[in-house]
Order: C-alpha cells, then structure tokens, then sequence
C-alpha cells in the first residue's frame, strides 16, 4: 500500500511564494515617486503597445511587473469595478483604497486556492487634490497591501533600486527632476556601470493633480526627451520583461 502524498501547508504556502517571487523578480523594474503636482510612473519598456502602466478611472493609475497575461487581466478587472461602482453610485465613490481592496481579495485567493500563484506585484495610485490627499498602494502576490508614502520600486533588484530611490527622492520635486530621478534609479547597476536608458527605450505616465477631471496622461518619447535634456529616437523591439 503506497502512502499519500503530503506537504504541509507551511511549505506549501512558502513553495509558492518562491515561485511568485522568483517570476515577479524576472521582470523590468517600475519606479512610482510623488513629484509637486501629482505622481510620476516609469519603467523600461520599449513597447509602445504593451503597457505596463494604464489609466483605470478619472484620478486612479495602475503599474504592474510580472506575466503580462495575468496584470493585463487585472488591469481590466479594474477598469470594469471602476465604471460599475462609478456608474451605480458616483463618480467620487470611485477610490483607489476600495480597488486595492478588490485586488488584494483576488490575489490572496488565488494565492490560497490555486495550484499556481500569479507572478505579479502592483500599484494602485490616486492623486489628490493636494500632496497630503495622494494614496499610494502596493499590492503582493499573496494578496498583502501596504500603503505607501512618496516611492515605490516594483520587480527586479527592487531593494536595491528603493534604497537609491529613498536617499535621492524629496517631497515637493518638480516634474523634470522627478522624471529624472526615476530614470537614474532604473539604470542603476548593482553590481556594475549604470546604464543611460533613452527616452525610447522607457514607459512614463503620471497622474497630474492640475487636470480638471481625468489626471491621467502618458509622457511621448519627445516630452521626455525635453525632461531628460536628450534626445528622442525611435522606439525599439517588443517588451521583454
């Protein structure tokens, strides 16, 4: 008689933690920072149709690393609760901490029920009508939120990004600094040179508190190019992470 099969639920749950972290820590880093009008997101992605950051309602941003497939479905999942709660109630009822709970429901029982994990790590942002008003969460594989004051660092070398993020970053940063800023920790190198990243070969979008409804909008390769001091070239390959 062969005996069954047994893991216990402690290195079951550790197992697929493993396994989140490992795929979630393969792909391109995403800075968030609180610039003096609103929130500024940037990644490296060179795909101009692959999103990693998107608008999700009027004053709330999303930012994923991970399996695209899995934050893509998320992604939607959100802009659908959006407009369903802004639809059925008001659109002022519409709050990044009510989304983020949405989510951290869903990662956490897929983290708990499912055989596998999803390999993703998010951010939910909403910009207020001042600094003090901006929220900022940062949603776990497993469903854990912790809410964020000024910067975040999602994805590969994230510790190590966070560190030069937090002793550079300052409240009340103008939007080209911020830009920059974000840009200098993305091509930082642990263990080598730092890299220069082009304004093509990067995503950045913010949330800009001085729009009168919808405070979502993407930075073209050009704009960057005028924030950064550089140049703009044309956009590269795919996204690869």
């Amino acid at each position: 008689m062969t005996m069954p099969f047994y893991v216990s639920p402690e290195q079951l749950m550790k197992d697929r933690a493993d396994y989140a972290r490992k795929g979630i820590a393969r792909g391109r880093s995403v800075v968030v920072l609180a610039y003096d009008e609103g929130i500024a997101f940037a990644t490296e992605n060179p795909s101009r149709a692959l999103h990693k950051i998107s608008e999700i309602y009027d004053r709330i941003a999303f930012a994923a690393v991970g399996k695209y497939n899995e934050f893509e479905n998320l992604r939607v999942a959100g802009v659908r609760y959006a407009d369903l709660r802004g639809y059925a109630y008001d659109r002022a009822d519409v709050s990044a901490r009510a989304l983020a709970n949405a989510y951290a429901q869903t990662l956490g029982t897929v983290f708990t029920t499912e055989s596998k994990p999803l390999e993703v790590e998010l951010v939910v942002a909403e910009v207020g009508a001042t600094p003090e008003a901006d929220q900022i969460y940062r949603l776990s594989y497993d469903g854990s939120v912790a809410d964020e004051h000024g910067t975040v660092v999602m994805g590969g070398q994230a510790e190590h990004l966070a560190e030069r993020l937090t002793a550079e970053w300052r409240p009340g940063m103008p939007l080209a600094e911020a830009v920059q800023l974000a840009v200098r920790v993305l091509g930082t190198q642990p263990d080598g040179e730092d890299r220069t990243l082009e304004p093509a070969q990067l995503e950045v979008a913010v949330l800009d508190r001085t729009r009168p409804r919808r405070a979502f909008r993407r930075l073209a390769p050009a704009q960057l190019a005028d924030l950064l001091g550089t140049t703009a070239e044309p956009s590269g390959g795919p996204e690869q992470g």
